[in-house]
């Protein structure tokens, strides 16, 4: 096929799948959504094979992979309609990774034939104060089901839906901003298709995806040949002390085996299933191969991945996995410390290899309505060979904003006395890595609050004598003890504060000075006069 010809369609899927997105956070009701962007929109082929994500959230690739799948093997293609919106969460008879976020696929026709979907995924913060020992405690499980069926309604599912959720206002209008980028996304594609033909944008997908598969061979192949093995631990909140997840990595010519191995799933809202793996894996060695690939499902060709059913990492029904984006972390850095053996030159030193949150909730006390905050909170991103690492962003699975403080002390009972960096949380070295964020906030009525998180017991890596960043920590002001692993009872004037962890230096600290030196010269920022006078200080 025309190279030409695929290359422009393919930056039509980009477009379109962007637009998508940006429709869903302009068109949102709740803060978690149309502030933080927690949310994801794709594109799949006929078969539900990735033709392209929208740069949002990697975790939320786990939330598309497995729902196509599951509508077409409950439903004939000869029984979908053009309308029909299938909605979905299930981790486990959905194709979703949590409760959480739900999926919303629409098929796309054009000359009354099928020519691909259209999906999204949005966080609902809702199904909050509540246990995670198994999954039947963590909110309503909803398998593929039709939402709409042949563009209308079916008023009866939605009703109860809306009826198991504790913000039932802010999920409605949420629903209906999925459904309109959905709708939009139908739309786009039809266009593409008049203007192409069907049989040409369907070819390009195709080529599309073989593409990526022979950029990711390329890129393996060029990568040493061999075994390499890395452990790092693991702490949370939610669990007692730390546990240990490693990986072995297989490089062979232009074929890549990820073998994982972690503790048996536990009863807290921690564990992976398969799909989230799946996401998390693409992800990290695109980063490392070629983070240049196409997000589409011809990267996934040449990797081979498995782990233990039933363990953290790939667990079985019915475990609980509300907090999985803590292991997914944990995961991304285990990837790349084991194949920073082999090109130390392409990775980072560790990021804060965490997902910090907290969830507050309670009834607010000028309105009598009861209220749910959800927040994700940055830390530090690892340094590189040649740059310092970036301060207070999300790395890795997750991808969400920070909440601004005035939207956050417009719509709560909260306000935040303090939101800065943790000076010194950034590993020294000759780059140094990112620093993490504090951020303090006020209950200004009484309600409850759950921390996650991790790296509160270990540190960010270093990376080629580099040296570890700072640890994460949650403090309660004085006379609350927290009741449940991380969570506690706020009344108001109570205070928590987060601290969120650094990342890890790149090269020994000693060669710091020397490397500004460097990188000033080759700035222009001094001349090399200057450089040689520096250097006769500096060693």
């Amino acid at each position: 096929m025309d190279p030409i010809t695929v290359e422009v369609i393919g930056s039509a899927f980009s477009s379109i799948a962007e637009e998508m997105g940006e429709a869903l956070v302009r068109a949102s009701y709740s803060t978690n959504i149309k502030e933080r962007r927690d949310c994801s929109t794709a594109l799949f082929d006929i078969r539900g094979n990735t033709l392209c994500q929208a740069e949002h959230i990697p975790m939320h690739l786990g939330s598309f992979i497995g729902i196509i799948p599951h509508i077409m093997r409950r439903n004939p293609l000869s029984r979908i309609q053009p309308g029909d919106i299938f909605i979905g969460n299930d981790a486990f008879e959905g194709g979703g990774t949590h409760l959480p976020d739900i999926v919303l696929a629409e098929p796309i026709f054009f000359d009354d034939q099928i020519v691909g979907w259209a999906v999204n995924t949005a966080h609902h913060a809702d199904f909050a104060d509540r246990g995670h020992a198994h999954i039947y405690q963590e909110g309503l499980r909803i398998p593929p089901i039709r939402l709409y069926k042949a563009g209308e309604l079916q008023a009866d599912v939605q009703e109860l839906i809306l009826l198991n959720c504790q913000v039932p206002r802010e999920r409605l209008s949420d629903l209906r901003a999925q459904v309109a980028a959905n709708r939009l996304g139908v739309q786009r594609m039809r266009d593409l298709c008049a203007k192409y033909g069907r049989a040409t944008v369907l070819a390009a997908g195709e080529a599309l995806q073989d593409y990526a598969e022979r950029k990711m061979r390329a890129g393996i192949a060029a990568i040493p040949d061999g075994v390499y093995r890395f452990t790092d631990m693991f702490d949370n909140p939610e669990i007692d002390g730390e546990l240990e997840f490693s990986v072995e990595i297989t490089v062979a010519g232009d074929a890549m085996k990820l073998h994982f191995d972690s503790p048996p799933q536990v009863r807290a809202g921690l564990n992976m299933v398969y799909t989230a793996l799946l996401s998390t894996v693409y992800y990290a060695v695109k980063t490392v191969v070629d983070p240049t690939i196409l997000p589409n499902a011809g990267l996934a060709r040449p990797l081979e991945v498995t782990a233990k059913e039933g363990t953290i990492l790939n667990c079985s029904h019915p475990a609980a996995v509300n907090g999985r984006i803590a292991a997914c972390q944990r995961v991304a850095d285990l990837i790349h410390g084991a194949l920073a053996q082999a090109v130390p030159e392409r990775l980072t030193a560790a990021g804060n290899g965490a997902c910090a949150s907290a969830t507050f909730i309670g009834v607010d006390p000028r309105s009598g309505n009861t209220w749910v905050y959800l927040e994700t909170i940055g830390g530090g991103f690892g340094a590189r060979a040649t740059k310092d690492g970036l301060d207070g962003v999300h790395v890795h699975m997750t991808n969400t904003s920070n909440l601004p403080c005035e939207a956050l002390e417009l719509e709560y009972p909260l306000t935040l006395l303090r939101y800065e960096l943790v000076d010194g949380s950034g590993g020294a070295g000759t780059t140094r890595g990112g620093m993490g964020l504090r951020r303090v906030y006020r209950a200004e009525a009484e309600c409850r609050v759950a921390m996650d998180g991790g790296r509160w017991m270990s540190s960010p890596w270093g990376l080629m004598g580099g040296k570890e960043g700072g640890r994460g920590d949650c403090k309660f002001s004085s006379g609350i003890e927290p009741f449940d692993h991380g969570a506690g009872l706020l009344r108001a004037g109570d205070i928590i504060e987060i601290i969120t962890p650094g990342a890890g230096g790149y090269g020994p600290p000693e060669l710091r000075d020397r490397a500004l030196v460097q990188r000033d010269l080759a700035d222009r920022r001094i001349s090399p006069e200057t450089a040689r006078d520096i250097y006769k200080f500096t060693g």
